[in-house]
């Protein structure tokens, strides 16, 4: 993954620890500052997300003897659901 991540809560590469502190990555602030970069386009966050559960899934698995590793819910499951359309 070459795009640039707001922030200094970055992940450390190939344990997907933050590198500023060592919490999972994303940890509470890199999760605030991806909310706030990609506020208004939900899909291009889950994309993000989606695309870097991948990379972590093979960089962990690599390094845990090729035991399957599933980061769905740490990737995945906390960016909040759409917003509702406003009624008319």
């Amino acid at each position: 993954m070459t795009s640039q991540l707001p922030g200094r809560h970055t992940p450390l590469r190939p344990t997907w620890l933050c590198r500023i502190d060592a919490h999972p990555w994303p940890c509470g602030p890199a999760k605030l500052a991806l909310l706030t970069e990609y506020a208004n386009n939900r899909a291009e966050l889950l994309n993000l997300l989606a695309t870097m559960k991948v990379e972590a899934e093979q960089h962990l698995t690599s390094l845990d003897s090729g035991r399957q590793t599933d980061l769905t819910r740490r990737f995945l499951a906390w960016p909040p659901p759409p917003a509702a359309p406003s009624p008319r």
